[in-house]
């Protein structure tokens, strides 16, 4: 059965809007061979074939957690017509909702999160309820993360050791007001701008010539290395160990 998973997926997206249908937000777990579907299921009329598509479907979604992953490759490899219907109406949502639950504590334990999504999670893990988590994590989590992007903008801004590039995206990006290219920028744009900083100031320091032989000696070597977190090494802690 692994063997049409490709195939299934690739059809999936020619199907007719009856398979876009919405599910229930959390419900059971997948119920047993012989479960008979809810009266007026939308999966009551599929055949096999367009409930394994169905099923295909969501395994081939990038936004499918690990154990919906594993229940819908369970379901292709050995399902039953009645256990595929009754894991779409019921199983499936309370799998989400495991999935969901266990995303928040993910981002939750990240150390990038800003205020107003840790605020956020709490309440959510607090509240419990799987259509408000589902509703936050596809529309309220990138909104909350763009609050707290922006407040780290301005963070970065009143940094009274943010060099010039750095200062100068930062305002590109306020201007912008572009929540995906301040995101992007965060997690990788920023450590290039303040590597270039870091090394005009390691080169202003090297243009002194009343510094030692030795910091001389030790400015040259984080040159040498030029990765980021050198440089950094050597501006924040280095060189006021060197004796």
């Amino acid at each position: 059965m692994r063997s049409t998973r490709v195939i299934l997926a690739v059809a999936a997206g020619a199907l007719a809007p009856a398979l876009l249908l919405a599910t229930p937000s959390m419900a059971a777990s997948i119920a047993p061979a012989g479960a008979v579907a809810t009266a007026g299921s939308p999966y009551d009329e599929m055949s096999a074939d367009d409930l394994r598509v169905a099923i295909s479907r969501i395994l081939a979604d990038p936004d499918s957690g690990k154990r919906v992953i594993r229940e819908a490759n369970a379901l292709l490899d050995s399902g039953t017509v009645e256990e595929m219907r009754a894991w779409l109406e019921t199983g499936y949502p309370l799998a989400q909702a495991e999935d969901d639950r266990v995303a928040l504590f993910r981002i939750l334990a990240d150390p990038d999160s800003g205020r107003r999504v840790i605020a956020e999670v709490n309440q959510l893990l607090d509240n419990d309820d799987p259509q408000q988590t589902r509703a936050w994590l596809e529309t309220g989590y990138p909104l909350a993360q763009a609050e707290d992007d922006r407040v780290a903008l301005f963070r970065i801004l009143a940094d009274p050791d943010s060099g010039r590039r750095v200062i100068a995206e930062v305002n590109q990006l306020l201007d912008n007001d572009d929540p995906q290219q301040t995101r992007a920028w965060l997690e990788t744009g920023y450590r290039l701008a303040q590597a270039e900083d870091d090394r005009v100031a390691i080169f202003r320091l090297l243009a002194d010539p009343d510094i030692s032989d030795a910091l001389r000696a030790a400015a040259g070597a984080a040159l040498d290395d030029n990765t980021p977190e050198a440089l950094r090494d050597f501006l924040e802690v280095g060189q006021y160990e060197v004796d």
